[in-house]
């Protein structure tokens, strides 16, 4: 068995989710949840099938994005693997939808930092042990992180 660690394309201003799934009909479901939660955001998504014809299923409402979801999922060449790839939108915003998805069996990370995913590779194929999300820290939070913590959150709307 062989470790690779696969870099996520994740274009400026853009969140990523990635997970493992486990039927053809993920694309539509996928499109429909993103499509209903998420009024005037843009996304693409990409699921990998893991039996014959093991082809790359994909769909969204941005080209682009569809296009860098399928690249996404190309590079990391796992079975049931997705990605999709958001703009003017939060993964915060769909993640609860996906995962109540019936072919949704585990959501990996929902980021827009530096992502790479650590795959193996077998003599079956390839399959997602985990992945690298960003950076390791740098140290605790001081009293004035923690304040500029909740200003952050307030700012953008997600407290009073």
């Amino acid at each position: 068995m062989e470790f690779q660690a696969v870099k996520i394309e994740t274009p400026e201003g853009a969140n990523v989710i990635l997970g493992h799934s486990h039927f053809i009909k993920t694309v539509e479901d996928l499109y429909e949840i993103l499509v209903t939660t998420l009024p005037g955001g843009k996304f693409g998504l990409a699921f990998s099938e893991a039996s014959s014809p093991c082809l790359i299923r994909s769909a969204g409402n941005d080209e682009t994005l569809r296009e860098v979801a399928v690249r996404n999922t190309q590079a990391v060449a796992a079975g049931h693997f997705f990605a999709v790839v958001l703009k003017q939108a939060f993964p915060i915003n769909v993640l609860n939808a996906l995962k109540q998805c019936q072919e949704v069996c585990s959501i990996f990370c929902a980021s827009a930092n530096p992502v790479e995913v650590i795959v193996a590779v077998t003599s079956q194929g390839r399959g997602v042990m985990g992945v690298v999300d960003g950076f390791p820290p740098k140290g605790a939070e001081s009293p004035a992180d923690v304040a500029a913590r909740k200003e952050f959150l307030r700012k953008i709307g997600y407290k009073m």
